[in-house]
């Protein structure tokens, strides 16, 4: 200790006392009086020692705060100490230094609340405004000054005479929003001002029992919502009121086409006698081709605004695929003979029986193996594959070598009147509905189909069908 050894005294709170010979902490003054005092009494001065204290994070305060005479009388060891007013000074400099940084945080506290976005407030738990930002009092319609010091009851009198929480007795509703207010937390809401706004409210409890809320404005994103709301209601009212027109209209528009159809099939085939200019006799073809062409397209339309109205009609049984291929491959086969394609049929051993509308699986296969024909080239081949993938699901694939697709025109090519290739319309003919409609039949049986294409090489539709009634489909990834 004599060589001015540096120690942390216990309880120190992080401060350290570095004693010093007292020499070297100053002679003048008491000090040099005691120890003269001392020396002349004949006890053997051992030593003679200041005190200067540190802090641990690095101030240093040199103060002599104490000093310890150390004399030997009569063989025995005393120690007397003295006491300066420096101790009091160095506590009253931290006073000030902790007070400084203290300000210094509120100062930052308050700028960062000043800058958030939504209205702030906290009350204690004696109901008093301790914190609040410049936001609250402009989305309350609180007055600055008011809101110094003011007390929760304050604020809900002034929200009661704003008119914000109705007509009920005033005083009786702010003692229950009192209540009410410690109790239902943690809690969001929303509530409508007098003033037309609309404010989302957060609270949740803090220590000691104080109760922090969050306002926020969501007046244009409710009114954005029900426009949104609106908009898409008269959409659905008007898809809705086109589609029953449509379903509806089916007799009209079809029973005068099926007449043209008739009469001149019935011409064309000379059943009344021969028409003397071979010439009428192409015209009348021609108009019975074109009209089974636009009952084609009517039917299609029909189909479309169906399915969209939720208006298909199933008569679901049994359907033994094998059968339905069959008569679909038949029907069609010709017209992939005369574009020189080839058709294969890889069918499962076992029968592969489904639980659908056996017309509307038929309408599914003539649209799927149309499009694999009508986008392949002469001398390609189309595959057509069914097999049971599980004992609730039986899959149905049409491949073909065609132009194929990209991501961007499946997705097109899926939508009504949407075409894949746009450019192609005269080339490849149809009214875009195909796909759109063969999807929707395949989801009005609970069942999913998925496209695999890659442009220049080909394409497969994959459809998944529940075998029995009460199977139900994954959904597609």
């Amino acid at each position: 200790m004599g060589n001015g050894s540096m120690e942390r005294q216990p309880g120190s709170a992080g401060m350290m006392l570095r004693f010093l010979p007292l020499e070297r902490a100053g002679r003048s003054g008491k000090f040099a009086r005691r120890r003269k005092a001392v020396t002349a009494s004949g006890a053997v001065l051992l030593a003679i020692y200041g005190a200067c204290v540190y802090n641990w994070s690095g101030d240093t305060a040199p103060a002599i705060i104490a000093f310890a005479v150390i004399f030997v009388i009569a063989g025995g060891i005393a120690w007397f100490g003295v006491r300066t007013v420096e101790r009091e000074q160095l506590a009253a400099t931290q006073l000030r230094r902790h007070s400084l940084r203290l300000a210094r945080r509120n100062s930052l506290l308050q700028s960062t609340i000043e800058h958030i976005g939504e209205g702030l407030s906290v009350f204690d738990s004696q109901g008093r405004l301790i914190a609040w930002n410049v936001r609250f009092c402009e989305l309350l319609d609180i007055p600055p000054e008011i809101a110094r010091g003011a007390t929760l009851g304050d604020v809900l009198s002034l929200q009661m005479a704003h008119g914000d929480f109705g007509d009920a007795e005033p005083e009786a509703e702010v003692a229950r929003r009192l209540d009410l207010f410690y109790r239902d937390v943690p809690i969001t809401k929303e509530r409508a001002t007098a003033a037309g706004r609309v404010l989302q409210i957060r609270r949740c409890a803090m220590p000691n029992g104080a109760v922090l809320s969050v306002y926020s404005d969501v007046t244009e994103i409710r009114a954005s919502e029900r426009k949104l709301i609106e908009a898409r209601s008269q959409a659905e009212l008007a898809s809705r009121a086109k589609g029953d027109f449509l379903a509806n209209m089916s007799h009209e528009l079809r029973t005068p086409l099926n007449a043209i159809i008739g009469f001149s099939e019935v011409i064309s085939n000379e059943l009344f006698g021969p028409i003397a200019n071979e010439k009428y006799l192409e015209y009348i073809k021609d108009i019975h081709a074109s009209s089974l062409h636009l009952l084609s397209i009517i039917n299609d339309v029909l189909d479309m605004s169906k399915i969209e109205a939720g208006k298909v009609e199933l008569a679901k049984d049994i359907v033994q695929i094998k059968h339905v291929i069959s008569e679909v491959t038949r029907m069609i086969g010709e017209r992939a003979r005369g574009r020189g394609i080839e058709l294969s049929l890889q069918l499962a051993g076992d029968d592969v029986a489904i639980w659908a509308d056996e017309r509307s699986v038929k309408q599914i296969l003539l649209n799927l193996l149309a499009n694999a024909i009508n986008f392949s080239q002469p001398g390609s081949k189309v595959w057509v594959r069914i097999f049971n993938e599980n004992s609730e699901t039986a899959v149905l694939e049409i491949e073909d070598q065609g132009i194929g697709m990209n991501e961007e025109e499946q997705e097109r090519a899926l939508q009504p009147f949407g075409r894949a290739k746009p450019a192609m319309t005269g080339d490849y003919g149809g009214t875009g509905l195909g796909l759109p409609i063969t999807k929707g039949l395949v989801e009005a049986h609970g069942g999913i189909l998925s496209i695999e294409s890659r442009a220049g090489i080909g394409t497969t539709v994959r459809i998944k069908m529940p075998r029995e009634p009460k199977a139900t489909m994954p959904l597609a990834r």
